[in-house]
């Protein structure tokens, strides 16, 4: 087991920005022994045996098991002596190969992951072709064949704004309120010509409430809910009564955009314990 840092050392804030593909991690989130590896142990360890002592790395989003990310921030205090590593060399060559390292920046000690973010893009692929998927794309996109895009489109709308979304948010975390702001939510040609990638941004989200979005998106495309479902399940704020969530594996954490600190807990955080989670 790695020493504790001495209480008295001073330390450095490191703003950690990092990649992964989900499809082998439990989630962000450190899990019980047995429950599968996490990005955010690996990313500890790595800091840890860099920087001689434990560390604890603290993300900006919890993902779920299965979810990708192009940009997750953590933050990390390092001891002062060890600051002028060169870390996103030395991580790179450490972590495994599932995860990479973008980018490392000293930072203000008011810094933090959580609580300094105002605002997170979410991606979603959806996969069209009914025939085939490329096996490239298999881990990265949903296959749900052909939809009606018009219909799609139209219950996106209801989405937008601040609403109560309890009807789209799953079991698991306690929040003070289930009331969240959609700013954008729009589809955009994928990689490839069966792909297409829905878009979604705000200040932050319920427990998979992006994939439940999706996931009555979808059911609008085939023509099983529509525009008017929306609303009534918005004003209805009943779970039971929508559409299942989408797969894991076609969300992506795309970029996260940074302000001033809010103090914790705010209204638009989940419990202190928790982190959002999309």
């Amino acid at each position: 087991m790695l020493p504790q840092p001495d209480a008295d050392t001073n330390t450095v804030r490191l703003k950690i920005t990092l990649a992964y593909q989900g499809t082998h991690f439990a989630g962000w989130q450190i899990q019980p022994l047995g429950r599968g590896r996490s990005v955010q142990a690996c990313l500890e360890d790595a800091l840890s045996r860099l920087a001689g002592g434990f560390i604890r790395a603290q993300g900006a989003s919890r993902t779920d098991a299965g979810v990708h990310a192009l940009s997750q921030v953590a933050h990390a205090d390092v001891p002062a002596l060890r600051a002028g590593l060169p870390w996103l060399r030395a991580l790179n060559a450490i972590l495994p190969r599932d995860m990479a390292v973008l980018d490392v920046t000293p930072v203000s000690e008011d810094f933090h992951a959580r609580y300094s973010s105002v605002c997170k893009t979410y991606s979603y692929t959806l996969w069209h072709e009914e025939r085939y998927i490329l096996p490239q794309r298999r881990p990265f996109v949903w296959a749900v064949g052909a939809l009606d895009a018009a219909a799609m489109h139209d219950a996106a709308q209801e989405f937008l704004g601040t609403h109560d979304f309890a009807a789209f948010q799953n079991a698991g975390t306690e929040v003070k309120t289930t009331v969240r702001r959609v700013d954008s939510l729009s589809c955009a040609p994928g990689q490839t010509e069966a792909e297409r990638i829905w878009t979604i941004t705000g200040p932050g989200f319920l427990k998979q409430m992006v994939r439940n979005i999706m996931g009555c998106l979808v059911a609008a495309g085939k023509g099983t809910a529509t525009a008017q479902t929306v609303r009534s399940l918005l004003s209805g704020r009943d779970r039971r009564l929508a559409p299942a969530t989408a797969p894991a594996q076609g969300l992506c954490l795309e970029n996260i955009v940074f302000g001033e600190r809010r103090r914790e807990p705010s209204s638009d955080d989940p419990n202190p314990s928790q982190h959002s989670k999309a």
